[in-house]
């Protein structure tokens, strides 16, 4: 991933209480190394708390309030997944519109495991082939979307994956299609 230069690059990380620590940390890590400046984007204030396989996690601060947060000052979106924190999100209107907002402009997004939840919410799944946590296979079915059964899977400018174990994958996906895609937007 050295040859992935992200400089410059803004990604917003959507997430609220209940996210599965492990796929934001070791994601924002990948994204760290690679150069890209990062902004924890929450319907929350100040701190929001990651859930550690079983049981609750870290706090992590809020860099900014979803509530003052805009997809134009972004070029990529990523979703960590969590049971709770995607299930939270997609209810949450200014969460689905926020991204939403990134499908409609064309940036890219990365979901993994339950993430899917908020993009099936925002009407972008249709057509779109999609790794998730397998409990969501149906729900992905019914919004238009492929569900697969692969560690990562890139389909324009989404990248997906299943679960945990897949990150080493997911990073590498994820850091390879922000860095084409915002190559792409600004050369165009």
């Amino acid at each position: 991933m050295a040859d992935q230069n992200l400089n410059g690059i803004k990604v917003a990380i959507l997430v609220t209480d209940g996210f599965e620590q492990v796929e934001l940390q070791r994601p924002r890590t990948a994204l760290d190394e690679a150069g890209a400046e990062i902004k924890i984007v929450s319907p929350q204030d100040d701190r929001v708390r990651g859930w550690n396989f079983t049981e609750w996690g870290d706090q992590f601060p809020v860099d900014m309030a979803l509530d003052r947060a805009y997809p134009d000052d972004f070029d990529a979106l990523l979703l960590p997944g969590g049971v709770i924190n995607p299930d939270r999100l997609r209810i949450e209107p200014k969460a689905v519109q926020f991204v939403k907002s990134f499908f409609d402009a064309g940036k890219p997004v990365a979901a993994i495991c339950h993430g899917p939840w908020t993009i099936i919410e925002a009407g972008a799944a249709r057509g779109k082939r999609i790794a998730s946590w397998p409990s969501l296979k149906t729900d992905l079915r019914n919004a238009g979307a492929e569900w697969v059964d692969e560690q990562v899977v890139t389909d324009g400018n989404l990248v997906t994956s299943r679960k945990p174990d897949d990150i080493p994958a997911f990073n590498r996906a994820m850091i390879e299609l922000f860095s084409q895609a915002t190559k792409d937007r600004r050369a165009a």
